[in-house]
């Protein structure tokens, strides 16, 4: 409702009877208890509850002032008045900011008066991304609603509530009224409609409001009191119950069907994350939420099996392939160079589990020196039931399923095992052929194979009249073939001199004046589906080099352009090889398009091409270099 600025008359001073029968009336509107602290003096008369005293302080301070307002509201920006009371809390400086809104015939706290105290109205979830949305002016629309049901009991038709993060579940950040009886709810998935409608939230005019003219004060990291107390009471079937993993959109994304006075700017919030490399902890985070990520996936469609489709022990390789590579939110180049285990604190697959282990996630033993098996999975862990899931990154679904006949898991970076390549290699005239394809009414900035651009030329060539009479396979060069296809070589200059030249030979300078295009043709695509690239078509180097005097690594790189993903390949390297794999960015390549680079231990050419070939790659499509040897090959 505050996203313009509204006109505020002068404020003026509450008398304390006013500010006692405001508080009061508050008090009554939301339930709020009133602590009971009975207190005598020294006659033995009971003086007045303390307890009353210090909520009406908290809930309107002393130094409360009061102003009329106005502002527009709705589609057909409607003008509409009310009263702000404006206080300033213990611990903010005398910094005095808007605390309360009566609008109507209610009173609608701001967050700063929430910030402050803690539970009085009903507190609902969502995910950020939606918080943001709502911030922007949008309400919440019922899909949004996340950690329920069951819902507050007291968020009713009517009734004001408040608005956190999943990411911040302690922080109200907008305040708003239930558009529906959203504690009758049994399910949010495949509902519609607005759930609640959007007041007020950090962010808006009344926020950036100040007595001494500052910015609005950013929220608080965590607020004690507003922490959710309802974990023992949803089963984690009441939890799930909202989410559907198999749908193609997250819960988040879902909630994003938001309506508001920003309605026409909706985007899809992974299109617009900025490009940048992560930092540590956010790596750290994308980790740990992969892997609750993965143990939920299994939760939901191996909803019969007590392991929920895991075969414990679970090996590390395992746990990555598996429960944490598929569910990375690896949206763009650079975010999929910064998901890297060796990026994390941890640096190592070992001590992830590790803490896994110390979360209390999962229950590991050490196998040897160098790695840990996991034995079991906390499948009730507050965490795990806690987690909402994200929209993953639109890759191609795995093709069959597993030899058990169970649904095979969510691995989009496998997809390119069993797929079909086709490379086809194109070319795109110059400026200077265009009078040979004007003769045809052909483009001359299109596409076209060497045989296409053959019989262009012989098109034109019929056209114009150039066949030699006593010789069809020769062709008389005029100006146009001249200053085209003709430079200043031997051969070219003796064909300008006897006027004509053989028609394979101009045929040939013909292709040499065109620029090289390709395109790499998954499974049914063809080349309509696809925006060939500049250039030739780029090779699959594997480098065999020497390291520490005597040993021999493999390294392969240039995979993203055939469609396969490098960590899987990495996990199915360390497997087939029984050694030590790891996948990093290339050195020298761009940080924007980052090019990632597979190692392997050990001198592993004939295993990498084995994996390429399942993945379609043809052996004339890779390059080999054996540095260990000082050759190539």
């Amino acid at each position: 409702m505050f996203k313009k600025k509204p006109n505020i008359k002068p404020l003026s001073p509450l008398k304390s009877s006013d500010r006692r029968r405001t508080a009061d009336q508050i008090i009554a509107d939301f339930g709020i208890e009133v602590p009971v602290e009975p207190a005598t003096n020294s006659d033995d008369r009971v003086a007045p509850n303390s307890g009353l005293t210090a909520l009406r302080k908290s809930l309107l301070p002393e130094n409360a002032l009061s102003a009329r307002f106005t502002t527009t509201a709705g589609p057909d920006l409607q003008q509409v008045s009310g009263t702000i009371y404006v206080g300033s809390h213990a611990g903010t400086g005398g910094e005095q900011r808007v605390l309360w809104v009566r609008y109507g015939a209610k009173m609608y706290p701001t967050v700063y008066t929430l910030w402050h105290n803690a539970r009085i109205v009903p507190l609902l979830y969502t995910p950020l991304v939606v918080v943001e949305k709502l911030q922007a002016g949008a309400d919440l629309m019922t899909p949004g609603l996340q950690r329920g049901p069951p819902f507050p009991t007291r968020a009713t038709k009517g009734a004001i509530v408040a608005i956190a993060s999943l990411e911040a579940p302690t922080v109200p950040m907008a305040v708003g009224e239930c558009e529906i009886d959203v504690s009758a709810l049994d399910k949010v998935q495949g509902m519609k409609g607005q759930a609640v409608s959007t007041f007020h939230w950090a962010g808006d005019e009344l926020w950036s409001w100040s007595s001494t003219g500052k910015a609005g004060r950013e929220p608080p990291d965590i607020i004690e009191g507003w922490d959710d107390d309802r974990g023992e009471e949803a089963s984690l079937a009441e939890r799930t119950a909202a989410v559907d993993l198999n749908d193609e959109r997250s819960q988040a994304e879902k909630a994003q069907g938001v309506e508001g006075e920003n309605a026409s700017s909706r985007n899809d919030f992974i299109d617009v994350l900025e490009d940048v490399e992560l930092t540590t902890k956010e790596i750290d985070d994308a980790f740990k939420n992969a892997f609750l990520f993965g143990v939920r996936y299994h939760m939901d469609h191996y909803k019969d099996d007590p392991a929920h489709g895991l075969d414990f022990p679970l090996s590390q390789s395992h746990i990555m392939s598996t429960l944490v590579q598929p569910f990375l939110p690896t949206y763009t180049p650079a975010r999929t160079a910064s998901l890297q285990i060796k990026k994390t604190s941890w640096k190592n697959l070992r001590k992830f589990v590790k803490y896994l282990d110390k979360q209390s996630i999962v229950k590991c033993k050490d196998r040897d020196a160098h790695e840990v098996v996991v034995l079991d999975v906390d499948f009730k862990d507050r965490q795990v039931a806690a987690f909402v899931p994200y929209r993953l990154p639109k890759k191609d679904a795995p093709a069959s399923a597993s030899a058990s006949g169970k649904p095979a898991a969510p691995l989009p970076s496998e997809s390119s095992v069993g797929q079909k390549l086709k490379l086809v290699s194109v070319l795109r005239p110059k400026e200077k052929l265009a009078p040979i394809f004007h003769a045809s009414k052909a483009d001359p900035r299109g596409l076209y194979t060497p045989a296409e651009l053959r019989q262009l030329l012989i098109a034109y060539v019929e056209a114009e009249n150039l066949i030699d009479l006593k010789n069809r396979r020769l062709v008389r060069i005029n100006p146009q073939l001249a200053d085209a296809l003709l430079g200043s070589s031997a051969a070219d200059n003796a064909a300008l001199s006897s006027g004509t030249m053989a028609r394979d030979a101009l045929a040939e300078r013909m292709v040499a004046a065109s620029s090289p295009f390709h395109a790499i043709l998954r499974n049914d695509a063809s080349i309509a589906d696809t925006k060939p690239k500049a250039g030739a078509p780029p090779k699959i180097q594997i480098t065999l080099e020497t390291r520490s005097g005597n040993k021999t690594v493999s390294k392969v790189h240039g995979l993203e352009p055939y469609y396969i993903a490098p960590q899987p390949l990495a996990d199915e390297l360390r497997k087939t090889c029984a050694g030590s794999t790891s996948v990093d960015k290339l050195q020298g390549s761009s940080p924007k398009a980052p090019v990632m680079e597979v190692m392997i231990q050990g001198p592993q050419k004939d295993a990498i091409l084995k994996a390429l070939e399942k993945r379609g790659v043809h052996r004339n499509w890779v390059e080999v270099v054996d540095k260990t040897k000082g050759k190539k090959k």
